[in-house]
């Protein structure tokens, strides 16, 4: 999926879409992770996590061809979508598999480790994709990102995964709240608020930073963006897994949210290549940061039995964001007259109240949020590790 971020908006305005048609078409992917997560969540926690996997890599097999197949928006809206529904499958599965197997006192650094593939995914496809578009097209772009996800499919039969009963023996006596109920719970309703405001900055970046490029008449691929981002984020990973096992979670994320508030001043900014690519090595490094440091303090505050639903609600936060933010920005830049600059200075201030939240409402009272925001104590909602007798 990652080979078509910088070239799905240049698609949809060469097959005749507005700011606006471009920046719903991309906002509706958002509506496709939002609307599965409570049924893919409920399935990786009842069922099988590796059912939710395949769930997700025949979809991200299926939706470019797609695109290749319609070039009316509402239908490309719908296609995009049902894509969404990939990346919520997958990516709530993977987690919860990986939290299923690793040791509570290495969690960070097993979820650190474990998703480094992302960034290797996002350094060599938006670059590939941008040349393969420049080269040959959109046909051969959307059929090798099928191929590549069906490549994904064949090695995800080959996952084994704990059976359900073995990941349930740690706690049976928690109580099975619905998926939304959930946030009744401010260990989780503060984290998917978080997420909802950096969710809202981050598809300004995927939707808009192309077509921004393009209106500043800066000689610069925008797949470079995306690679620069993906290398800090992949070196970021390396290193804070295992210094959040000794440090806490709160600090990294805190440092994460600076980065983030940083790359969009930076993007608000920008007139040259230099600092375009500045920008994304440091949203890249934030973002390296923020969804591995998230996910291990949603592991931290969740049981076996509750970690697809929990995650996939947290992740919800973002999934709203990035379908709130294609739209809503799109007819910003459309009826109101705003360049694309101006929507980056929207997203860093949204960036900068996502850090405002963790730092005064991440844990269970002010005092105690902003010991934890900066590594000086502990995470309050989270639960101690059943010890092996």
């Amino acid at each position: 999926m990652a080979s078509l971020l910088p070239t799905l908006p240049l698609y949809v305005q060469d097959v005749g879409g507005s700011k606006q048609d471009i920046g719903i078409v991309m906002g509706a992917f958002a509506i496709g992770l939002l609307f599965s997560r409570s049924w893919l969540g409920r399935l990786a926690d009842q069922r099988s996590r590796k059912l939710v996997l395949l769930i997700g890599a025949s979809c991200a097999a299926i939706a470019p061809l797609g695109y290749l197949a319609f070039h009316s928006i509402p239908l490309l809206m719908v296609i995009r979508a049902f894509h969404g529904i990939s990346i919520a499958a997958f990516g709530t599965a993977f987690i919860a598999l990986v939290i299923d197997i690793a040791p509570p006192k290495n969690r960070g650094e097993v979820i650190g480790y474990m998703s480094l593939v992302n960034p290797i995914g996002v350094a060599l496809g938006p670059a590939m994709g941008g040349f393969m578009q420049a080269e040959a097209g959109y046909p051969l772009l959307f059929a090798v990102a099928s191929m590549v996800a069906l490549v994904s499919l064949a090695c995800t039969l080959r996952v084994g995964e704990p059976t359900l009963s073995e990941a349930l023996q740690s706690d049976r006596s928690a109580p099975q709240e619905e998926f939304w109920q959930l946030l009744n719970s401010p260990r989780i309703r503060v984290p998917t608020i978080m997420l909802l405001l950096v969710g809202i900055a981050f598809g300004t970046l995927s939707t808009f930073v192309p077509l921004f490029i393009e209106e500043t008449g800066v000689d610069f691929n925008a797949g470079l963006f995306y690679t620069a981002a993906a290398i800090a984020s992949f070196s970021i990973r390396v290193l804070i897994g295992r210094a959040s096992d000794r440090y806490g979670r709160g600090l990294f994320i805190s440092i994460s949210l600076m980065c983030y508030s940083l790359a969009m001043m930076m993007l608000w900014y920008a007139t040259s290549p230099t600092l375009f690519l500045l920008a994304g090595l440091i949203e890249g490094a934030g973002f390296g940061m923020l969804i591995p440091m998230v996910s291990a303090m949603m592991a931290d505050r969740s049981l076996p039995q509750e970690r697809g639903r929990v995650f996939g609600l947290c992740m919800a936060g973002f999934d709203l964001g990035l379908a709130l933010a294609g739209p809503i920005l799109g007819i910003l830049a459309e009826q109101v007259g705003w360049q694309y600059r101006s929507l980056f200075a929207c997203a860093a201030a949204l960036a900068f109240a996502s850090l405002f939240v963790f730092v005064t409402r991440g844990n269970k009272n002010i005092s105690h949020s902003l010991r934890f925001a900066t590594g000086q104590g502990a995470d309050l909602y989270a639960y101690k590790p059943v010890e092996s007798q």
